[in-house]
């Protein structure tokens, strides 16, 4: 018997976007697919990465492979939350206000140097995260779907920056690091932009209405109780670690186990394998942790400490598909 239906659209789905996205992004494939991972389970991301190494190329380049819209905001301290999410403009002809709508409403919102904005304009971007709206003077406005919030920050700079604050790494649902190429791969990145940068003649091979068929698709991924237990028992290590001073929430578990739904479909499996949460750790729960002092400034960090717990916490035997 051959797959679900939806597996296989979603299987090829991810392929498709993956290698168009890789004919632009060079050196980083495990993030390029972490990045569309975490679109098909309907999430926000979170590129770490020092200037140059491709993030917001990144973000474009999925844009363009999905056929959806796309905005890119430079944050700096002076950008206003009516920035991001647009403004009432009173129209004398009209005798009414109409709404102007910011650049959150795209398919793709690329902010860049997330963290050189103040908290007050961090918190404009929490409700679109989580609830894919943006309330402008009392009216709530839906976003568009397909809906993918890319973050970007450069992890060792830190002057002028304003730290995210945990609620909004919370929002995350992936935290993923971009590279340096290797000699090979950097040849390869020079070399293609010699005449042109690829990205100008990057085509779509999705629609903006398949990517929510998959993400839906991915929702009906089987998770077996087992599997659940084993990702709440990562989630509850992180709480009880004794160099995290703040660790992990329920709504990392639930990102965990989406992100491992879409690991699974992409796979081409219409269930979820332990191996997927093993997979995705680090990526997904690593930059949620608070770590102490000691730990911090020393060797180690969030995710360091996700993959400590992946060696502690028994991993549930005998996982199957659906009964």
């Amino acid at each position: 018997m051959g797959d679900p239906p939806f597996v296989s659209e979603a299987a090829r789905a991810h392929r498709r976007v993956v290698d168009n996205v890789e004919r632009v992004i060079a050196g980083n494939e495990a993030a390029v697919r972490a990045a569309v991972l975490c679109l098909m389970s309907e999430g926000n991301l979170l590129l770490e990465g020092v200037p140059g190494v491709g993030k917001t190329m990144l973000a474009r380049a999925i844009a363009r492979s999905i056929g959806g819209t796309f905005s890119r905001v430079q944050a700096t301290p002076d950008l206003l939350p009516s920035d991001l999410t647009g403004v009432s403009v009173y129209e004398q002809e009209l005798r009414r206000f109409t709404f102007v709508p910011g650049p959150i409403f795209s398919n793709v919102v690329l902010v860049d140097e997330i963290n050189r904005t103040t908290p007050r304009t961090q918190s404009a971007l929490l409700e679109p995260m989580e609830e894919r709206q943006a309330t402008v003077e009392g009216v709530a406005h839906p976003l568009p779907a397909p809906f993918f919030l890319v973050g970007t920050e450069n992890p060792i700079e830190h002057h002028g920056t304003y730290p995210l604050p945990e609620g909004q790494l919370d929002r995350f649902t992936m935290a993923v690091r971009v590279d340096y190429p290797d000699r090979d791969q950097a040849r390869e990145v020079v070399t293609r932009q010699l005449l042109e940068h690829p990205i100008h003649d990057l085509q779509p091979v999705l629609e903006p209405e398949e990517v929510v068929r998959v993400q839906r698709a991915v929702r009906s991924v089987h998770v077996d109780n087992a599997v659940v237990d084993y990702a709440l028992g990562l989630v509850e290590g992180t709480r009880s670690h004794p160099d995290v001073t703040l660790g992990a929430s329920p709504r990392s578990a639930v990102a965990l186990t989406r992100s491992a739904q879409a690991l699974a479909a992409a796979s081409g499996r219409d269930f979820v394998l332990p191996d997927d949460l093993k997979v995705l750790g680090p990526d997904v729960l690593g930059h949620r942790l608070l770590v102490a002092p000691q730990r911090r400034n020393g060797a180690g960090g969030g995710r360091e400490i996700v993959e400590e717990l992946l060696e502690q916490v028994p991993v549930p035997l005998g996982v199957a598909g659906r009964a």
